[in-house]
């Protein structure tokens, strides 16, 4: 009479009774939004601002250099509902996982399938959203628990198998048709983390039992497929890699955008208040129209001259958030130099009426520029 296999989880304990590795994921997941409390972070929900400025994983920033975006968004979590979902999952789908795998080949499948997750949420998600979140690593990690299910099925008990099989694959799909049906779930990052865990998985699993004739022939069929799960994560890999897009907009133009705005607006406001009080001064010392001209040209014609080469002199897609506003700025620093230029020759050719028109021109421009529009994010 042949003996009934010792349960998986028994067996596993025996192999490893710990797992210090999904331990510290979760430490550091949990210290990292505390540590973003501290800086200004919602405990319910963060704002995209604030996930950008600790590494999300953004389209325009991440493909402009930034690819330490694709690990560092693992990391970062929008709420505590949030961060407490992706931690109780990983708690349960690591301590069978890393026992299965070993802590160095769990922490290989982890980080693979986070960043090939965050690599097809490049491709899926354009380049409109800000994400994060530890869910497409820890997707990798129910894929790889699949992987591992599968190709033990000989030796597992058969009911422990199917509780434990369909129990993530059931998680695994319901969670990604949920992402297919609700708003603001990456499930490019789902979906690309669970094909990287199941290939990564198979790649790296080893045989609980190699006893005996069919043992070691089941092992010669093991190193087959995991040859082939190994290559077939390198191709999804480079895949990945070639198929994403160029960038919308480059991020690195549009924060030159934003702080040469932020500059233009600061200038024209000391300019605004320095040409009345050429003019105001003027008219009270009685100054002439060729002194008043030459401050003018000097004070309020050239720093609007300069604020319109280097306003043009910007390079922005038209796809970038602050694209309207610098247009809209460029417009208003043009007709405040063509008017102060108009108002400089009116003085010197000492001829009222092209004053008083370059005034009203003046007027008619704006006292104030535009304000800047409201910003995509993050």
């Amino acid at each position: 009479m042949t003996a009934s296999p010792l349960p998986l989880l028994d067996q596993l304990l025996a192999r490893r009774p710990r797992m210090p590795v999904t331990l510290a994921l979760i430490i550091v997941n949990v210290l990292v939004f505390c540590a973003m409390l501290l800086f200004g972070a919602g405990l319910w929900h963060s704002s995209n601002g604030i996930q950008f400025a600790w590494g999300a994983n953004f389209g325009p920033a991440t493909k402009d250099g930034q690819w330490w975006r694709l690990a560092t968004a693992m990391f970062l979590h929008f709420g505590i509902l949030h961060l407490g979902m992706n931690m109780l999952s990983l708690l349960d789908g690591g301590r069978l996982v890393e026992r299965m795998f070993g802590s160095l080949r769990f922490v290989f499948i982890y980080f693979v399938s986070g960043l090939t997750g965050n690599l097809l949420s490049l491709i899926v998600q354009g380049d409109r959203a800000v994400s994060g979140g530890a869910s497409g690593a820890i997707f990798g990690v129910y894929g790889a628990l699949l992987a591992y299910l599968w190709q033990q099925r000989h030796t597992v008990e058969r009911r422990e198998f199917l509780r434990l099989f369909w129990g993530a694959l059931i998680f695994a799909g319901i969670t990604i048709v949920l992402g297919l049906n609700i708003t603001g779930i990456d499930n490019g990052a789902h979906i690309g983390g669970f094909i990287a865990g199941v290939l990564s998985g198979g790649a790296l699993v080893q045989p609980l039992d190699n006893s005996g004739v069919l043992g070691r022939y089941r092992q010669v069929g093991a190193s087959i497929g995991q040859w082939l799960c190994g290559m077939a994560l390198v191709l999804l890999v480079l895949t990945l890699i070639v198929a994403i897009p160029a960038p919308r907009y480059r991020w690195s133009e549009e924060v030159m955008a934003r702080d040469e705005i932020s500059a233009f607006i600061g200038a024209d406001k000391q300019i605004s208040r320095r040409w009345s009080a050429l003019l105001d001064d003027a008219q009270r010392r009685g100054a002439s129209f060729d002194e008043l001209a030459g401050r003018l040209e000097q004070e309020v014609v050239q720093p609007y001259e300069d604020s319109f080469e280097d306003l043009s002199a910007l390079q922005l897609s038209p796809s970038a958030p602050s694209a309207g506003t610098l247009a809209a700025l460029r417009e208003y620093a043009e007709a405040r130099r063509d008017a102060s230029r108009a108002l400089v020759e009116g003085l010197r050719a000492h001829d009222a009426e092209a004053v008083r028109d370059a005034l009203e021109a003046a007027s008619r421009g704006g006292a104030r520029p535009p304000a800047p529009g409201p910003r995509r994010s993050p």
